[in-house]
């Protein structure tokens, strides 16, 4: 009886990323029968150049439920599992549950909500993931978008910079970030960039609207593709020598400019 507890570890398809608390699965089947049970895969690692008839198959279901994916090098699988016996795929848990932003939205308007959406492209640094969620959560805002590629992994630190505020706002994830900006346009929902480059500022907005805020990331801001497409920019005006804000740092006074204008103006 000792000796069976170990053994039953080492075979175990399940490991813990000791860097992020992150969970992983490997091996092609456990990985495939993860996803069709439901559960949240935040990323798929495929090692370069590894193909199977059982690979052709679980790359069916990343297209069918759109899961992110990488490919990487081997070293990297082997360094995550400290083994060789992952077949060349290893999947992260989500610690999070992804909606969809069209099953949400209809639920604001049918309480007679306003509805309050950000994005956040492609933002790198774990942090300020977290630290926006709390204070979106704050603010009543009613769903956050990131990328499914390009952007921070929600994982256990973002989640701590979070204080628990991302378990507690919806969090959609977009494989195509023009086309979800299409489709809240489409919905009625005017779409801000806030950004540096606007000759207006958050105070001139009329934030009392259904409004879609966008932050962009930490090093180039907003894609000039996002800012062509926007209804309007606008600034937060700086009187000091450095030339921006945190974005977490803008995400919250922008906040609480919409609260504001929403709940105090009157």
């Amino acid at each position: 009886m000792e000796s069976s507890e170990p053994e039953r570890k080492k075979s175990s398809y399940f490991r813990e990323d000791k860097n992020t608390a992150m969970k992983l699965i490997f091996g092609i089947r456990p990985i495939i029968e993860a996803i069709r049970s439901g559960k949240e895969i935040e990323k798929i690692l495929f090692q370069q150049g590894t193909g199977s008839k059982l690979m052709s198959e679980l790359n069916d279901e990343i297209k069918k439920y759109k899961i992110p994916f990488q490919f990487v090098p081997a070293e990297k699988l082997n360094h995550l599992i400290k083994s060789r016996n992952h077949q060349g795929v290893i999947a992260q848990l989500s610690p999070v549950t992804y909606r969809n932003i069209e099953d949400i939205l209809p639920t604001v308007f049918e309480k007679g909500e306003i509805p309050l959406v950000i994005i956040l492209d492609r933002i790198t640094d774990v942090r300020n993931i977290g630290a926006i969620s709390r204070s979106a959560e704050c603010a009543g805002v009613h769903a956050m978008i990131v990328p499914s590629r390009g952007s921070a992994q929600i994982n256990n630190d973002a989640i701590k910079a979070s204080a628990g505020a991302i378990y507690q706002i919806p969090i959609c994830r977009s494989e195509n970030l023009k086309q979800t900006i299409d489709f809240l346009k489409s919905s009625g929902l005017r779409i801000i960039s806030c950004t540096e480059k606007s000759e207006n500022t958050i105070y001139e907005m009329d934030f009392s609207i259904p409004s879609v805020l966008i932050f962009g990331s930490e090093e180039d801001g907003i894609s000039e593709e996002y800012l062509k497409i926007s209804d309007e920019k606008a600034k937060i005006p700086l009187y000091g020598q450095i030339e921006s804000l945190n974005v977490s740092v803008s995400a919250g006074i922008t906040l609480y400019e919409v609260v504001r204008q929403r709940n105090f103006s009157k």
